[in-house]
Protein backbone atom coordinates (compact mmCIF):
# COMPACT_ATOMS: atom_id res chain seq x y z
CA UNK A 1 0.00 0.00 0.00
CA UNK A 2 2.93 2.65 0.96
CA UNK A 3 3.82 1.66 -3.02
CA UNK A 4 0.73 2.48 -4.05
CA UNK A 5 0.51 5.64 -2.20
CA UNK A 6 4.05 7.30 -3.23
CA UNK A 7 3.16 6.22 -6.95
CA UNK A 8 -0.25 8.41 -6.89
CA UNK A 9 1.54 11.25 -4.85
CA UNK A 10 4.39 11.17 -7.32
CA UNK A 11 1.87 11.23 -10.12
CA UNK A 12 -0.13 13.83 -8.64
CA UNK A 13 2.91 16.13 -8.05
CA UNK A 14 4.01 15.42 -11.77
CA UNK A 15 0.77 16.91 -12.80
CA UNK A 16 0.82 19.70 -10.99
CA UNK A 17 4.25 20.64 -12.27
CA UNK A 18 3.34 20.47 -15.89
CA UNK A 19 -0.02 22.16 -15.34
CA UNK A 20 2.21 24.95 -14.03
CA UNK A 21 4.56 24.78 -16.74
CA UNK A 22 1.68 25.24 -19.33
CA UNK A 23 -0.41 27.55 -17.09
CA UNK A 24 1.71 29.90 -14.98
CA UNK A 25 -1.07 32.12 -14.07
CA UNK A 26 -3.61 29.18 -12.82
CA UNK A 27 -7.00 30.36 -11.37
CA UNK A 28 -9.50 28.11 -9.49
CA UNK A 29 -11.86 27.11 -12.18
CA UNK A 30 -9.09 24.91 -13.77
CA UNK A 31 -9.06 21.22 -12.37
CA UNK A 32 -5.47 21.14 -11.36
CA UNK A 33 -5.71 24.07 -8.73
CA UNK A 34 -7.01 21.96 -5.78
CA UNK A 35 -4.05 19.76 -6.25
CA UNK A 36 -1.48 22.78 -6.27
CA UNK A 37 -2.90 24.53 -3.34
CA UNK A 38 -2.69 20.65 -1.82
CA UNK A 39 1.53 20.30 -2.62
CA UNK A 40 2.17 23.86 -2.50
CA UNK A 41 5.03 23.82 -0.41
CA UNK A 42 6.19 21.19 -2.31
CA UNK A 43 6.01 22.16 -5.53
CA UNK A 44 8.01 26.32 -4.37
CA UNK A 45 10.51 24.01 -3.34
CA UNK A 46 10.77 22.00 -6.42
CA UNK A 47 10.94 24.85 -8.68
CA UNK A 48 13.25 26.95 -6.84
CA UNK A 49 15.63 24.07 -6.70
CA UNK A 50 15.48 22.67 -10.48
CA UNK A 51 14.71 25.66 -12.77
CA UNK A 52 15.23 28.80 -10.26
CA UNK A 53 11.39 30.00 -11.11
CA UNK A 54 9.25 31.52 -7.76
CA UNK A 55 6.06 30.00 -6.87
CA UNK A 56 3.12 31.94 -5.18
CA UNK A 57 0.06 29.89 -4.05
CA UNK A 58 -2.70 31.81 -2.68
CA UNK A 59 -6.84 31.15 -2.59
CA UNK A 60 -7.73 33.01 -5.49
CA UNK A 61 -4.85 32.06 -7.63
CA UNK A 62 -0.89 30.42 -8.14
CA UNK A 63 1.84 32.18 -9.90
CA UNK A 64 4.92 30.89 -11.94
CA UNK A 65 7.15 33.68 -12.40
CA UNK A 66 8.76 32.13 -15.49
CA UNK A 67 11.55 35.38 -15.41
CA UNK A 68 15.47 34.01 -16.86
CA UNK A 69 14.04 32.29 -19.91
CA UNK A 70 17.01 34.76 -22.27
CA UNK A 71 16.15 36.42 -25.16
CA UNK A 72 13.49 35.29 -28.23
CA UNK A 73 12.76 32.21 -25.36
CA UNK A 74 9.22 33.55 -24.28
CA UNK A 75 5.80 33.62 -26.06
CA UNK A 76 4.13 36.44 -27.25
CA UNK A 77 0.37 37.67 -26.25
CA UNK A 78 -2.51 36.45 -28.76
CA UNK A 79 -5.75 38.35 -29.22
CA UNK A 80 -8.72 36.10 -29.63
CA UNK A 81 -8.39 35.65 -33.41
CA UNK A 82 -5.30 34.71 -33.19
CA UNK A 83 -2.75 37.56 -34.29
CA UNK A 84 0.17 38.74 -32.44
CA UNK A 85 -0.28 41.37 -29.58
CA UNK A 86 0.98 44.46 -31.10
CA UNK A 87 3.24 47.09 -29.11
CA UNK A 88 0.65 49.79 -28.63
CA UNK A 89 -1.46 46.80 -26.69
CA UNK A 90 1.55 45.77 -24.23
CA UNK A 91 1.76 49.71 -23.60
CA UNK A 92 -1.82 49.67 -22.76
CA UNK A 93 -1.66 46.43 -20.73
CA UNK A 94 1.34 47.62 -19.02
CA UNK A 95 -0.49 51.23 -18.44
CA UNK A 96 -3.40 49.57 -17.39
CA UNK A 97 -1.55 47.37 -14.62
CA UNK A 98 -0.50 50.49 -13.17
CA UNK A 99 -3.23 51.97 -12.55
CA UNK A 100 -5.56 49.22 -11.17
CA UNK A 101 -2.57 48.65 -8.35
CA UNK A 102 -3.79 51.90 -6.55
CA UNK A 103 -7.50 51.69 -8.32
CA UNK A 104 -10.75 51.27 -6.06
CA UNK A 105 -12.05 47.33 -6.42
CA UNK A 106 -14.82 48.53 -8.35
CA UNK A 107 -14.24 51.08 -11.63
CA UNK A 108 -15.95 52.04 -14.50
CA UNK A 109 -14.92 51.49 -17.66
CA UNK A 110 -14.93 55.75 -18.46
CA UNK A 111 -13.10 56.21 -15.71
CA UNK A 112 -10.45 53.32 -16.15
CA UNK A 113 -9.97 54.22 -19.97
CA UNK A 114 -9.13 58.50 -18.74
CA UNK A 115 -6.74 57.06 -15.76
CA UNK A 116 -4.62 55.15 -18.53
CA UNK A 117 -4.59 58.13 -20.98
CA UNK A 118 -3.17 59.77 -17.84
CA UNK A 119 -0.74 57.66 -16.63
CA UNK A 120 0.49 57.96 -20.38
CA UNK A 121 0.72 61.16 -20.37
CA UNK A 122 2.71 61.13 -16.75
CA UNK A 123 4.51 58.16 -18.58
CA UNK A 124 5.41 60.69 -21.49
CA UNK A 125 3.94 58.36 -23.59
CA UNK A 126 2.60 59.81 -26.39
CA UNK A 127 -0.64 58.22 -27.19
CA UNK A 128 -1.66 60.55 -30.45
CA UNK A 129 -5.74 60.52 -30.99
CA UNK A 130 -6.80 58.33 -28.00
CA UNK A 131 -10.74 58.33 -29.81
CA UNK A 132 -8.93 56.75 -33.21
CA UNK A 133 -10.97 53.71 -33.32
CA UNK A 134 -7.37 51.95 -34.04
CA UNK A 135 -6.71 52.98 -30.60
CA UNK A 136 -10.06 51.71 -28.76
CA UNK A 137 -9.26 48.43 -30.43
CA UNK A 138 -5.77 48.18 -29.30
CA UNK A 139 -6.60 49.63 -25.58
CA UNK A 140 -9.91 46.98 -25.42
CA UNK A 141 -7.28 43.92 -26.88
CA UNK A 142 -5.27 44.76 -23.39
CA UNK A 143 -8.53 45.37 -21.32
CA UNK A 144 -9.83 41.80 -22.83
CA UNK A 145 -6.28 40.11 -21.69
CA UNK A 146 -6.84 41.93 -17.96
CA UNK A 147 -10.29 39.70 -17.98
CA UNK A 148 -8.73 36.50 -19.19
CA UNK A 149 -6.47 36.70 -16.01
CA UNK A 150 -9.04 37.48 -13.96
CA UNK A 151 -7.35 40.91 -13.09
CA UNK A 152 -10.56 42.46 -14.28
CA UNK A 153 -14.28 41.03 -13.95
CA UNK A 154 -17.22 42.17 -15.75
CA UNK A 155 -20.02 43.06 -13.06
CA UNK A 156 -22.08 44.79 -15.40
CA UNK A 157 -21.82 45.81 -19.42
CA UNK A 158 -18.85 44.57 -21.35
CA UNK A 159 -15.84 45.75 -22.57
CA UNK A 160 -16.14 44.43 -25.61
CA UNK A 161 -17.70 47.62 -27.23
CA UNK A 162 -15.58 49.86 -26.09
CA UNK A 163 -13.45 49.33 -29.94
CA UNK A 164 -16.65 50.28 -31.72
CA UNK A 165 -17.98 52.78 -29.29
CA UNK A 166 -15.93 54.78 -26.83
CA UNK A 167 -18.60 55.93 -24.97
CA UNK A 168 -19.63 52.48 -24.07
CA UNK A 169 -19.86 51.65 -20.31
CA UNK A 170 -19.44 48.86 -17.83
CA UNK A 171 -18.71 48.30 -14.14
CA UNK A 172 -15.58 46.52 -13.24
CA UNK A 173 -14.13 44.93 -10.31
CA UNK A 174 -10.44 44.88 -10.05
CA UNK A 175 -8.52 41.97 -8.28
CA UNK A 176 -5.61 44.12 -7.27
CA UNK A 177 -3.52 40.83 -5.92
CA UNK A 178 -3.26 39.31 -9.18
CA UNK A 179 -2.21 42.60 -10.96
CA UNK A 180 0.51 42.80 -8.56
CA UNK A 181 1.48 39.22 -9.21
CA UNK A 182 1.61 39.21 -13.17
CA UNK A 183 5.36 40.94 -13.81
CA UNK A 184 8.11 38.23 -13.17
CA UNK A 185 10.75 40.64 -12.53
CA UNK A 186 10.32 43.81 -10.17
CA UNK A 187 11.17 46.83 -12.04
CA UNK A 188 13.03 47.88 -8.84
CA UNK A 189 16.26 45.55 -10.64
CA UNK A 190 17.28 48.38 -13.21
CA UNK A 191 16.95 51.98 -13.59
CA UNK A 192 16.75 51.82 -17.74
CA UNK A 193 14.31 49.96 -20.17
CA UNK A 194 17.48 48.04 -21.15
CA UNK A 195 18.92 47.25 -17.54
CA UNK A 196 15.08 46.17 -17.03
CA UNK A 197 15.20 43.25 -19.87
CA UNK A 198 18.64 42.26 -19.22
CA UNK A 199 17.76 41.47 -15.84
CA UNK A 200 14.41 39.56 -17.10
CA UNK A 201 16.24 37.27 -19.12
CA UNK A 202 19.36 36.88 -16.65
CA UNK A 203 19.41 33.09 -15.03
CA UNK A 204 20.25 34.55 -11.63
CA UNK A 205 22.19 33.01 -8.92
CA UNK A 206 21.59 29.12 -10.34
CA UNK A 207 23.64 30.63 -13.29
CA UNK A 208 24.37 28.02 -16.41
CA UNK A 209 22.35 25.13 -14.18
CA UNK A 210 18.90 26.55 -13.87
CA UNK A 211 19.53 28.61 -17.71
CA UNK A 212 19.77 25.42 -19.67
CA UNK A 213 17.40 23.42 -17.70
CA UNK A 214 15.26 26.20 -17.90
CA UNK A 215 15.72 26.12 -22.15
CA UNK A 216 15.11 22.43 -22.26
CA UNK A 217 11.71 22.62 -20.38
CA UNK A 218 10.50 26.18 -22.22
CA UNK A 219 11.87 25.55 -25.84
CA UNK A 220 11.07 22.50 -28.66
CA UNK A 221 15.02 22.31 -29.24
CA UNK A 222 18.39 23.72 -27.52
CA UNK A 223 21.14 23.90 -30.31
CA UNK A 224 24.57 23.70 -28.57
CA UNK A 225 25.58 26.91 -30.64
CA UNK A 226 22.97 28.94 -28.77
CA UNK A 227 24.46 28.11 -25.36
CA UNK A 228 27.87 29.74 -23.89
CA UNK A 229 31.05 27.91 -22.86
CA UNK A 230 29.47 27.42 -18.95
CA UNK A 231 26.14 25.88 -20.13
CA UNK A 232 27.28 23.55 -23.10
CA UNK A 233 29.63 22.33 -20.30
CA UNK A 234 27.26 22.14 -17.69
CA UNK A 235 24.60 20.23 -20.37
CA UNK A 236 27.57 17.78 -21.19
CA UNK A 237 27.70 17.24 -17.85
CA UNK A 238 24.94 16.96 -16.24
CA UNK A 239 22.81 16.07 -18.97
CA UNK A 240 22.34 12.33 -18.01
CA UNK A 241 21.57 13.10 -14.34
CA UNK A 242 18.61 15.73 -15.09
CA UNK A 243 17.41 13.26 -18.11
CA UNK A 244 16.31 10.90 -15.23
CA UNK A 245 14.63 14.15 -13.53
CA UNK A 246 12.83 14.99 -16.40
CA UNK A 247 11.48 12.13 -16.85
CA UNK A 248 10.85 11.69 -13.17
CA UNK A 249 8.99 15.35 -12.57
CA UNK A 250 7.43 16.63 -15.61
CA UNK A 251 7.00 13.20 -17.51
CA UNK A 252 9.08 14.61 -20.68
CA UNK A 253 11.64 11.80 -21.92
CA UNK A 254 14.56 13.86 -23.46
CA UNK A 255 16.82 13.24 -26.33
CA UNK A 256 20.09 14.12 -26.91
CA UNK A 257 22.58 14.44 -29.70
CA UNK A 258 26.17 16.19 -30.36
CA UNK A 259 24.19 19.17 -31.71
CA UNK A 260 22.19 19.73 -28.62
CA UNK A 261 18.94 18.57 -26.90
CA UNK A 262 15.38 18.29 -26.65
CA UNK A 263 12.23 16.79 -24.25
CA UNK A 264 9.62 14.96 -25.82
CA UNK A 265 6.25 14.92 -24.21
CA UNK A 266 4.81 11.25 -24.98
CA UNK A 267 1.46 12.70 -23.66
CA UNK A 268 1.92 15.41 -26.28
CA UNK A 269 -0.37 18.18 -24.28
CA UNK A 270 2.29 20.27 -22.38
CA UNK A 271 3.51 22.02 -25.69
CA UNK A 272 1.36 25.27 -26.80
CA UNK A 273 2.36 24.80 -30.55
CA UNK A 274 1.39 21.97 -31.90
CA UNK A 275 3.62 20.41 -34.38
CA UNK A 276 2.82 19.16 -37.05
CA UNK A 277 -0.92 20.41 -36.81
CA UNK A 278 -3.66 20.97 -39.11
CA UNK A 279 -4.77 24.26 -41.19
CA UNK A 280 -3.02 25.92 -43.89
CA UNK A 281 0.46 27.05 -42.42
CA UNK A 282 0.92 23.77 -40.84
CA UNK A 283 0.67 21.88 -43.75
CA UNK A 284 2.54 23.94 -46.01
CA UNK A 285 5.17 24.28 -42.71
CA UNK A 286 5.37 20.26 -42.76
CA UNK A 287 5.35 19.76 -46.23
CA UNK A 288 8.08 22.65 -46.69
CA UNK A 289 10.62 21.03 -44.00
CA UNK A 290 10.26 17.61 -45.74
CA UNK A 291 11.38 19.18 -49.45
CA UNK A 292 13.88 21.52 -47.33
CA UNK A 293 15.20 17.86 -45.38
CA UNK A 294 15.33 15.97 -49.33
CA UNK A 295 17.26 19.09 -51.23
CA UNK A 296 19.82 20.45 -48.00
CA UNK A 297 20.43 17.18 -45.59
CA UNK A 298 24.43 16.44 -45.83
CA UNK A 299 25.54 13.04 -46.94
CA UNK A 300 26.48 10.65 -44.04
CA UNK A 301 30.10 11.32 -44.38
CA UNK A 302 30.24 14.39 -44.60
CA UNK A 303 28.15 14.78 -41.24
CA UNK A 304 30.78 13.02 -39.52
CA UNK A 305 33.77 14.73 -40.75
CA UNK A 306 35.63 16.42 -38.20
CA UNK A 307 34.80 17.86 -34.66
CA UNK A 308 31.72 20.25 -35.74
CA UNK A 309 28.63 18.98 -35.67
CA UNK A 310 26.40 20.13 -39.31
CA UNK A 311 23.92 22.25 -36.81
CA UNK A 312 22.48 23.37 -39.53
CA UNK A 313 22.53 24.30 -43.43
CA UNK A 314 22.05 27.25 -45.38
CA UNK A 315 19.01 27.44 -47.36
CA UNK A 316 19.55 29.13 -50.93
CA UNK A 317 18.25 31.98 -51.47
CA UNK A 318 14.70 31.32 -53.73
CA UNK A 319 14.04 28.42 -52.67
CA UNK A 320 11.66 28.75 -50.13
CA UNK A 321 9.94 30.55 -52.33
CA UNK A 322 9.81 27.82 -55.36
CA UNK A 323 9.10 25.23 -52.59
CA UNK A 324 5.57 27.13 -51.86
CA UNK A 325 4.82 27.72 -54.80
CA UNK A 326 5.26 24.64 -56.28
CA UNK A 327 3.09 23.50 -52.91
CA UNK A 328 0.49 26.04 -53.47
CA UNK A 329 -0.06 24.64 -56.92
CA UNK A 330 -0.64 21.04 -55.99
CA UNK A 331 -2.64 22.26 -52.59
CA UNK A 332 -4.51 25.15 -54.43
CA UNK A 333 -8.12 23.65 -53.35
CA UNK A 334 -7.72 23.06 -50.31
CA UNK A 335 -5.40 25.70 -48.49
CA UNK A 336 -6.66 29.20 -47.30
CA UNK A 337 -7.33 31.67 -50.19
CA UNK A 338 -5.87 34.11 -48.15
CA UNK A 339 -2.22 32.28 -48.35
CA UNK A 340 -2.92 30.60 -51.73
CA UNK A 341 -3.45 34.43 -53.21
CA UNK A 342 -0.27 36.21 -50.88
CA UNK A 343 2.69 34.18 -51.21
CA UNK A 344 4.17 36.85 -49.16
CA UNK A 345 2.03 36.09 -46.45
CA UNK A 346 2.68 32.28 -46.52
CA UNK A 347 5.99 32.68 -46.52
CA UNK A 348 5.81 34.87 -43.53
CA UNK A 349 3.64 32.70 -41.72
CA UNK A 350 4.96 29.41 -42.58
CA UNK A 351 9.06 30.55 -42.08
CA UNK A 352 7.68 31.72 -38.82
CA UNK A 353 6.26 28.50 -37.62
CA UNK A 354 9.33 26.77 -38.57
CA UNK A 355 11.15 29.49 -36.47
CA UNK A 356 8.99 28.75 -33.63
CA UNK A 357 9.53 25.08 -33.18
CA UNK A 358 13.26 25.30 -33.59
CA UNK A 359 13.63 23.89 -37.24
CA UNK A 360 14.59 26.46 -38.52
CA UNK A 361 16.18 30.10 -37.51
CA UNK A 362 17.14 33.28 -39.49
CA UNK A 363 20.82 32.86 -40.07
CA UNK A 364 23.19 35.20 -38.02
CA UNK A 365 26.33 34.78 -36.07
CA UNK A 366 25.76 32.47 -32.45
CA UNK A 367 26.25 32.60 -28.83
CA UNK A 368 28.93 30.11 -29.84
CA UNK A 369 30.41 32.51 -32.56
CA UNK A 370 30.52 35.20 -30.12
CA UNK A 371 32.95 33.20 -28.67
CA UNK A 372 35.86 33.78 -30.57
CA UNK A 373 38.60 32.57 -27.78
CA UNK A 374 40.52 29.49 -29.74
CA UNK A 375 41.56 28.44 -26.14
CA UNK A 376 37.97 28.02 -24.66
CA UNK A 377 37.45 26.54 -28.07
CA UNK A 378 40.09 24.05 -27.68
CA UNK A 379 39.00 22.81 -23.89
CA UNK A 380 35.68 21.85 -25.48
CA UNK A 381 34.46 18.10 -26.58
CA UNK A 382 32.80 20.14 -29.64
CA UNK A 383 33.21 23.08 -30.96
CA UNK A 384 30.63 24.75 -32.20
CA UNK A 385 31.23 27.87 -33.83
CA UNK A 386 29.93 28.26 -37.34
CA UNK A 387 28.31 25.21 -36.81
CA UNK A 388 25.25 26.28 -38.95
CA UNK A 389 27.23 27.12 -42.14
CA UNK A 390 26.17 30.25 -42.62
CA UNK A 391 26.49 33.43 -40.36
CA UNK A 392 26.05 36.31 -43.16
CA UNK A 393 22.20 37.77 -41.84
CA UNK A 394 19.03 37.81 -44.39
CA UNK A 395 18.67 34.44 -45.14
CA UNK A 396 17.71 30.81 -43.02
CA UNK A 397 19.24 28.46 -41.51
CA UNK A 398 17.74 24.37 -41.58
CA UNK A 399 18.53 23.33 -38.09
CA UNK A 400 19.40 19.58 -37.18
CA UNK A 401 16.04 18.53 -35.84
CA UNK A 402 14.12 19.04 -39.03
CA UNK A 403 15.96 15.70 -40.25
CA UNK A 404 12.80 13.88 -37.76
CA UNK A 405 10.62 15.21 -40.65
CA UNK A 406 12.47 13.50 -43.55
CA UNK A 407 10.98 11.48 -46.00
CA UNK A 408 11.55 7.54 -45.64
CA UNK A 409 11.21 5.55 -48.33
CA UNK A 410 9.48 2.42 -48.19
CA UNK A 411 10.44 -0.81 -50.02
CA UNK A 412 7.03 -3.28 -50.71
Amino acid sequence: MADTHDIALAAERRRAVRTLLAVPLLLPEHDEFPQVRRHADWLKTWFATFLGYRLVVEAGFARLFKAGLGPGAGRGLTRSTGAPFTPRMYSYLTLAVAVLLTSAEQILLSQLVADIRAAAVEAGIDLGDVDRPAERRALGAALRQLIAWRVLVEEQGSVAGYADDGRAEALLSVDRDIAAHLLATPLSRADTPEGFLRSASAAGPGGARHAVRRRLVETPVVYVDDLSAAERAWLRREQRRDERSFAEYVGLQAELRAEGAALMDPDDDLSDIGFPGTGTVAQAALLCVEALVAALRPDAPTARSGATPVIGVPVPEGLLDDLLADLVERHRRHWAAAYVDDPVLLREAVTGLLVQVRLMAPAAPTVADAEDDDAVAAARAVDARQGRGCTTPGGYVLLAAAARYAVLERSM
